[in-house]
């Protein structure tokens, strides 16, 4: 930012508006030539803040750049629902703009304050955000005994996270529910998620839920088989424990899922840590869909899954930063354009279970190095009066960092 460009004013907003502001936040937006936001939270402003006021366009994200350029010159102030920096606008402005242009003013968030009015440890409490994601997000920090703050997007928030939670197996989880927190119109509605049966309240709430009894869902790699739906197509629970080590997921990596089958690997990476993320490409219609619906099972529904074959599929995708061929590395070219699209630094798993697909991870391995591993499977199962072993088809797995 030039020394002449004056900063962006972010203050953040609570239910009770311009009375709660301090003093700084309040001579900071009176201060301003023009003032973006909600029609909400321009509402709150008294008519001593004269400067403009400027609804948010829709869609705003792709907008933003453009808006503040426009505005350059200008002392522009933006206002935010509690903590612009949780969850917020300011966050995305400091990303678009650069933090050095902010001046920002927080309010305590509506987590802070539902913890407050609850008691909660917020050290101890899951916080997701459904403000633009789907209702399936929950999912992927169900357990048992849990407890999470959820950011709603809207009135009808409450009645489909009960929905939800139903359906994943949590019908006696407690709901509560605090709308206009901090506001002169505050009020907490309590409630089961099997049978909600609360109306729907104000747009403006946090949901607050105890989970209580429910299916546990293990919270590192090698998910049970039978948490998927599938064709067959499916990395057995043991291999894809050992793949997921091998791939080694980190915070905010995108991995490539070639070849992805029932996607249990890319699943499992994405609920590795929520920044992960991760695109399954897949030649088949119908595992496509079989992939979708296992990702919002699982609680993962941000995973991008492309309909096409390797490597023609790969073309115009983000730059990955690790990739799995679970299928497909036979095909004509599929290796090379992988290891190709890596960044420097970047990993490469694949895995076979053909000779002939071995043959080619023992023929990249002889040219390029590497860990070059074979799994055999073996599980109990039933003959006759008495138990034996069923082993499962060798798999060759093959990692290296380009």
């Amino acid at each position: 930012m030039s020394a002449s460009t004056p900063p962006v004013t972010v203050v953040g907003l609570g239910a009770g508006g311009w009375q709660d502001l301090s003093g700084t936040a309040r001579a900071a937006l009176t201060a301003t030539d023009v003032i973006f936001g909600s029609p909400r939270q321009l509402a709150l402003l008294p008519p001593e803040v004269t400067a403009r006021r400027e609804c948010w366009p829709s869609p705003m994200l792709p907008a933003l750049p453009g808006l503040f350029e426009a505005e350059r010159d200008r002392r522009v102030g933006v206002l935010a629902s509690g903590d612009p920096m949780f969850h917020g606008v300011g966050a995305t402005l400091a990303r678009i703009l650069g933090p050095g242009r902010l001046t920002v003013h927080p309010h305590p968030s509506s987590v802070a304050l539902a913890a407050a009015r609850l008691g909660w440890d917020l050290a101890r409490v899951d916080v997701v955000s459904l403000v633009t994601a789907p209702v399936a997000t929950i999912g992927r920090v169900l357990n048992p005994g849990r407890r999470l703050l959820i950011l709603s997007s809207g009135a009808d928030t409450p009645a489909a996270v009960a929905a939800h939670l139903t359906a994943r197996g949590y019908p006696s989880a407690q709901l509560t529910v605090l709308e206009q927190l901090g506001g002169p119109e505050e009020r907490v509605r309590t409630g089961a998620a099997g049978d909600w049966v609360l109306p729907v309240g104000d747009p403006l709430n946090v949901i607050a839920v105890e989970c209580g009894d429910g299916p546990p869902v293990a919270v590192v790699p090698g998910l049970p088989d039978d948490a998927y739906a599938s064709d067959g197509q499916l990395t057995k629970r043991e291999v894809r424990a050992v793949t997921l080590a091998a791939l080694a997921p980190t915070p905010g990596a995108l991995l490539w899922d070639v070849g992805a089958g029932s996607g249990s690997i890319g699943i499992e990476w994405l609920r590795a840590h929520p920044a992960c993320r991760a695109i399954a490409v897949e030649s088949s219609a119908g595992r496509v869909a079989t992939i979708a619906a296992n990702a919002a099972a699982l609680g993962v529904p941000g995973l991008r899954v492309v309909h096409g074959t390797a490597p023609g599929a790969l073309a115009g995708l983000p730059e990955p930063d690790t990739i799995f061929i679970g299928g497909g590395v036979t095909g004509d070219g599929v290796l090379e354009s992988c290891l190709a699209a890596l960044r420097p630094g970047g990993r490469l798993v694949a895995n076979a279970v053909t000779v002939e697909s071995e043959a080619v991870l023992a023929g990249a391995y002889a040219r390029l190095g590497g860990e070059l591993t074979r799994l055999t499977v073996q599980r109990g199962s039933p003959v006759g009066g008495f138990t034996g072993w069923r082993a499962f088809m060798p798999v060759t797995i093959w990692s290296v960092t380009r």
